[in-house]
C-alpha cells in the first residue's frame, strides 16, 4: 500500500502562524523600549534641571533668599507628605476644582451642541460670546467676593466662569466638524434627530470637548490657586501665603508650589490618561500618537 502523501503546509499555515507571535512580540517590545526611553528622557531632563537649580544657587547666581536650593525644597515637600500637612489643604483646593469644573461642563457642552448645530443661535451669540471671552477671570474677583464672600462660593464661581469658555467653544467646532455626510445618511435612515445627536454628533463632538476639558483643568488650577493667595480661601494658595508671611520659610514656601505643579502634572495626566481610554476608537489614539 502506497504511503499517503503529506502536502506542504500553505503560506501562512503552521509557519506563519509559528511567525505571528513573534511578530506580535517584536511590535510589543519595540513600543515597550520606546515608552521606556520616552519616560528616561524626561526622567533625565527633570534631574538636569533640579542638578543645574542646585549649582546656580549654591554659587551664588541665584540668591539663596529667594530660591533655596532643591536639597532644600524637596525634603520640605517630602515633610508636608508624612506629616499629613500637605492632604487637607489639597483635598480643599482641589473641591473648588472639580465644583467649577462640573458647573461649567453642565453648562457649556449643552450649550455648545445647541450654538454648534443651529446656525441661527451661532448667529445670535457670537457678539456676546467674543465680547465676554476675553475677560480676565481674576478681574471678576472683587465682585465675586462681593456677591459670594471669601469662601468657597467665590472660588467655584470663578473657576466655573473662567473654563466655561474653553468647553463650550470645543463643543461648538467639534459640533461644526461633525461630517454632514454622516448626519444626511443617518437621517436617510431615518433616525430621529436625538438618535443623530447622540450617536453622530457627540461621538464626533468629544475628541474636541476632550480637548476643552484639558485647557480647562489647567485654568481651574490656576484660577483655584489664584483665589486662595488672593482672598485667602482656604487651600493650597493660603498656604504659599503664609509661607511667603512667615520669614525664613523660603524652602515651605516653596514646597507649596511644588506641589501645586504636581498636583497640575496628576490631573493633566488622569484626564489624557481617560481619554486615550474612552476615544481608543479615534484615529488620533488608534496608532498611539496621543
Amino acid at each position: 500500500m502506497q504511503p499517503t502523501t503529506g502536502t506542504a503546509p500553505p503560506p501562512g499555515g503552521v509557519a506563519g502562524h509559528a511567525a505571528a507571535p513573534a511578530t506580535v512580540a517584536r511590535g510589543s517590545s519595540t513600543g515597550d523600549g520606546s515608552r521606556l526611553r520616552t519616560v528616561g528622557l524626561g526622567l533625565s531632563g527633570i534631574v538636569g534641571v533640579v542638578v543645574l537649580l542646585e549649582l546656580v544657587v549654591r554659587t551664588g547666581l541665584l540668591p539663596h533668599a529667594w530660591f533655596p536650593p532643591p536639597s532644600e525644597i524637596v525634603p520640605a515637600f517630602v515633610g508636608l507628605v508624612t506629616s499629613g500637612e500637605l492632604f487637607v489643604p489639597l483635598g480643599q483646593t482641589l473641591q473648588g476644582w472639580v465644583l467649577g469644573i462640573a458647573a461649567a461642563v453642565v453648562v457649556a457642552v449643552p450649550l455648545g451642541v445647541l450654538i454648534g448645530s443651529l446656525e441661527l443661535a451661532h448667529r445670535l451669540t457670537r457678539f456676546m460670546l467674543e465680547f465676554l471671552r476675553p475677560i480676565p477671570p481674576v478681574a471678576l474677583i472683587p465682585a465675586a467676593v462681593l456677591i459670594f464672600g471669601s469662601d468657597l462660593d467665590m472660588k467655584v464661581f470663578l473657576i466655573a466662569f473662567g473654563t466655561f469658555w474653553p468647553v463650550l467653544l470645543q463643543t461648538v467646532y467639534g459640533v461644526h466638524d461633525v461630517d454632514p455626510t454622516a448626519r444626511d445618511t443617518a437621517r436617510s435612515y431615518g433616525l430621529t434627530p436625538r438618535a443623530v445627536l447622540l450617536r453622530v454628533t457627540l461621538p464626533s463632538a468629544l475628541p474636541y470637548i476632550a480637548t476643552g476639558l484639558r485647557i480647562a483643568s489647567a485654568i481651574g488650577l490656576i484660577l483655584a490657586v489664584t483665589s486662595e493667595i488672593v482672598v485667602g480661601v482656604p487651600g493650597i494658595g493660603g498656604r504659599i501665603t503664609d509661607a511667603q508671611s512667615a520669614g525664613g520659610a523660603e524652602a515651605l514656601m516653596y514646597a507649596w508650589i511644588l506641589a501645586a505643579g504636581l498636583l497640575g502634572w496628576v490631573l493633566n495626566s488622569v484626564l489624557q490618561a481617560t481619554e486615550r481610554r474612552v476615544l481608543h476608537w479615534h484615529p488620533s489614539f488608534r496608532g498611539g500618537n496621543r
